[in-house]
């Protein structure tokens, strides 16, 4: 790589607020309709005519970036490599924010966030109003639709960096759907490389003082000030839900770097550990600590640092989302 675009890399990732200001290039194609507005999205296939080859469905969701359509093809990758594509249907929605309606000139009716307010759940700005976890509880519900999914037996959730934040907030705070289990259509969520883990009590792997750190326990690292779709469920009930899904942990073995540019380095994350890998470790083990019968699984990919394209098409990414 050219030693200028490296740097200018660099400079983008550390400043996520770059590309909140001035909107995205790429606005995905597809459209979501849902009562609060269209959500825009990415898809790998035409769902709305029968998919009676398709048996699992990819929801992977984008970072901090919104770069919807660079998830959506890292997620065909992945399933080409695993010789599934043909089966999977890969689904990637787009979180937008009002510099991105903006600058693609979009029409009122796509759904807008208030900056990266999306990756927390939190509710949109317009036309109406509708938490991020929200839109994806609805694409999980339409799933469910045996006239046009008639042979689908399993609904993955993916994400990388900022995507695994929001997958591992909203397999926390999503809903249960009942409906799903009696058509014996099962739900996993795989998180891969984030920043940050939302803990379900005050205790840190890394000792600090509270004066230097009072939002540390927080939403999203904590379980204080959630946000509306907790709906009136409290830490204890969000917390037993949590634990009885079937989450994997995919952890990138080089993903070690305390200075990498688009680490979470404020404090409510420094408790968490110095580095990404060591955070996802602290978080497995303290859960492991609560409830020693977890069946949630870490993986380790070897070799890798903070990719996503590498995660997922990983042997062990691959394993990890689409199992024979």
């Amino acid at each position: 790589m050219n030693p200028r675009w490296g740097w200018l890399l660099a400079v983008l990732l550390a400043c996520p607020t770059v590309a909140a200001e001035h909107g995205v290039k790429v606005v995905s194609p597809d459209r979501f309709h849902l009562q609060a507005g269209d959500l825009s999205l990415g898809m790998s296939q035409d769902w709305r005519q029968p998919l009676p080859n398709v048996t699992r469905v990819l929801i992977i969701v984008h970072g901090r970036l919104r770069n919807a359509q660079t998830y959506l093809q890292s997620g065909e990758d992945a399933a080409a490599h695993a010789k599934v594509g043909g089966t999977t249907l890969v689904i990637a929605p787009q979180f937008l924010n009002d510099a991105d309606i903006k600058r693609n000139h979009l029409g009122n009716q796509v759904l807008r966030w208030n900056g990266n307010d999306w990756m927390a759940g939190e509710e949109s700005t317009g036309p109406g109003h509708i938490s991020s976890f929200g839109a994806l509880d609805q694409i999980i519900k339409h799933l469910g639709n045996r006239s046009l999914f008639p042979a689908l037996k399993e609904i993955v959730v993916a994400g990388h960096s900022g995507g695994g934040q929001v997958v591992q907030r909203f397999a926390l705070m999503g809903h249960d759907h009942p409906a799903l289990h009696s058509e014996g259509i099962s739900l996993r969520y795989v998180v891969a490389n984030p920043s940050s883990y939302a803990y379900f009590n005050p205790q840190r792997p890394v000792e600090f003082a509270v004066a230097d750190c009072p939002s540390f326990n927080d939403w999203k690292y904590g379980m204080q000030k959630l946000p509306a779709y907790a709906e009136g469920r409290g830490p204890q009930q969000l917390e037993q839900a949590y634990v009885s899904r079937d989450i994997t942990y995919l952890l990138g073995q080089q993903d070690t770097d305390p200075n990498h540019p688009a680490l979470d380095k404020g404090c409510e994350a420094e408790t968490q550990g110095a580095y990404r890998l060591i955070r996802g470790h602290n978080y497995f083990d303290a859960l492991k600590l609560r409830h020693p019968q977890l069946s949630h699984k870490l993986v380790e990919v070897p070799g890798v640092g903070h990719d996503g394209e590498k995660m997922f098409t990983s042997a062990q990414g691959q394993k990890v989302l689409f199992p024979q």
